[in-house]
């Protein structure tokens, strides 16, 4: 697998060796042992999938304190783009995003790290979006940025008139707001 670094320290596109043939194709979509040595060790207990339709955008999300999750994300079918907000105070890149487009046909994952928010948008007709994550579900510790916020400036790579949301996902508040966001001097690592 190829990985690489994006603008923000942690967060990292891998790219897995597809092997293809007359017959179609076969990947190895996740190894532990490969994701240890060349991302960083971490335990998936997780797996999460999404079948959504263009125009739809969910986020941006994540999970408080000793709730963050990490996560491993990929699309198996259809194309989205998949972005990620640090959300670390202190961090040097506080409030940057890194956007990156997954789809069936690029293959390609997105490592978002704790400590970051995370949202998609839905690019094609539908898009059926999986994901990895390293600490269980809390719905009592979840928190959310808006998708819109200006000062953030995402280009969701959507007319604004074709965005669907959730109700609850129209109602996030301004970063400048959000409450128990992460400490960028805090391992949330750490057992």
């Amino acid at each position: 697998m190829k990985v690489t670094k994006t603008t923000i320290e942690g967060v990292v596109i891998i790219e897995p060796k597809v092997f293809g043939d007359q017959r179609g194709y076969f990947f190895e979509s996740y190894s532990q042992q490969k994701f240890d040595e060349a991302v960083r060790k971490v335990r998936f207990v997780q797996d999460n999938e999404s079948c959504s339709r263009y125009g739809v955008l969910r986020g941006l999300h994540f999970q408080k304190g000793r709730y963050a999750q990490s996560k491993l994300v990929r699309v198996v079918k259809g194309k989205v783009l998949d972005v990620a907000v640090d959300i670390r105070r202190g961090s040097p890149t506080f409030g940057r995003w890194v956007a990156v487009e997954l789809s069936e046909e690029n293959k390609r994952q997105l490592f978002i790290p704790r400590g970051f928010a995370h949202g998609f948008s839905v690019l094609s007709q539908e898009a059926i979006l999986q994901y990895k994550c390293d600490n269980l579900y809390a719905p009592q510790q979840e928190g959310a940025v808006a998708w819109n916020d200006p000062e953030i400036g995402i280009d969701w790579g959507l007319n604004l008139q074709d965005v669907i949301l959730s109700e609850k996902d129209s109602k996030h508040p301004l970063l400048k707001d959000a409450e128990e966001l992460f400490d960028y001097n805090t391992d949330y690592y750490a057992e």
